[in-house]
């Protein structure tokens, strides 16, 4: 069973309100992102690393607890090569850049959660430290690779298609980026949602740039099939005839793809949950905006170029509203008999 199939949905005709429902919720969300400020991972901020070795395995859960009542909340813990190995990152704000200080700083990690599990031995097996420094580089790398990513695809799309198609796409996948960072600044800590900017993040949000492009080129392959089907066919009718003939194939992956994150964000933990989450936020506004954003920026660029017949925009919304009510007459038609 396919959904959304035989569709005649107005999305060109309604471009100018969906550019101002996405700038609404992006200000929105990066006013918000501004007040309560971001937060950093260790990866990106700094702080000591210390991995240990239990005799007897314990819940990572209990293990985290120990670890907040020790005095260092906000840390980072993970398997680290067996259930009976755990990994801990303290922030900087508790660590020092000094190797020495690190060391102690473990020493004193061990002691009050051996102090917690008293009938189980704990070995530390080693400790490192990253520098504020190298936390600030990280930063600076991070934002470049989601940059040059975001170019190499302008390039792509310019080649692939045209400039101004390779356009649209840059803006939807920056509108993407922008939705699913703020929503993650707003949303860290609600929940118990663990969204502080990692390297797990960085991985959501360039897999997110990724899967938008996909959907958008996945349209413009169409628009650009109609173009050589349809010549001299209203621009605006080809392109919302190619969005509404796609939309089965983007919202049926889209939803698959949804499904699986939503477990993933439900049972993964605080390791995950992050990933997931903007992932998630991602996967929706990525197919939003191949929708609403890529393809009806195009047309209103050509429109405020002059490039399409004044009478275009008319001619498409009569059209639309047409097969609007030939689909609603055949529905009726077939209720009725």
């Amino acid at each position: 069973m396919q959904f959304f199939s035989n569709t005649h949905i107005d999305f060109i005709g309604k471009r100018r309100f969906f550019y101002w429902v996405s700038a609404a919720i992006t200000v929105a969300g990066l006013i918000a992102a501004f007040i309560r400020g971001v937060e950093f991972g260790i990866d990106f901020e700094g702080g000591t690393e210390a991995a240990f070795k239990f005799a007897k395995v314990i819940p990572l859960d209990e293990i985290r607890t120990a670890v907040d009542n020790a005095g260092f909340k906000g840390s980072e813990l993970k398997s680290y090569g067996g259930d009976d190995k755990v990994l801990i990152r303290v922030k900087q704000e508790a660590a020092t850049v000094s190797t020495g200080e690190a060391n102690k700083l473990a020493r004193t990690l061990q002691e009050k959660i051996q102090s917690a599990f008293p009938g189980n031995t704990m070995t530390l097996l080693k400790v490192d430290n990253i520098g504020p420094k190298v936390g600030k580089e990280m930063r600076g790398k991070a934002l470049l690779a989601v940059i040059v990513s975001v170019i190499a695809i302008l390039l792509y799309i310019t080649f692939r298609f045209e400039f101004l198609f390779g356009l649209g796409a840059v803006i939807a996948l920056v509108h993407d980026v922008l939705v699913a960072f703020a929503l993650a600044v707003i949303f860290n800590g609600v929940f118990g949602l663990n969204l502080e900017m990692n390297m797990g993040m960085l991985a959501a949000f360039l897999t997110v740039v990724g899967f938008s492009i996909n959907d958008t080129v996945i349209i413009f392959d169409r628009i650009r099939e109609n173009r050589k089907l349809h010549r001299g066919e209203n621009l605006m009718m080809l392109m919302n005839r190619s969005i509404n003939e796609t939309l089965p194939r983007t919202i049926n992956t889209s939803l698959t793809v949804a499904l699986v994150l939503v477990i993933l964000l439900l049972f993964s933990g605080e390791v995950l949950n992050g990933f997931a989450f903007t992932m998630l936020v991602g996967i929706i506004t990525g197919t939003y905006s191949s929708i609403y954003i890529a393809s009806a920026f195009v047309i209103s660029v050509l429109v405020k170029q002059g490039k399409l017949d004044p009478r275009a925009e008319r001619d498409f919304a009569e059209h639309t509203q047409r097969l609007i009510e030939e689909t609603r007459q055949r529905k009726a038609a077939a209720v009725a008999r």
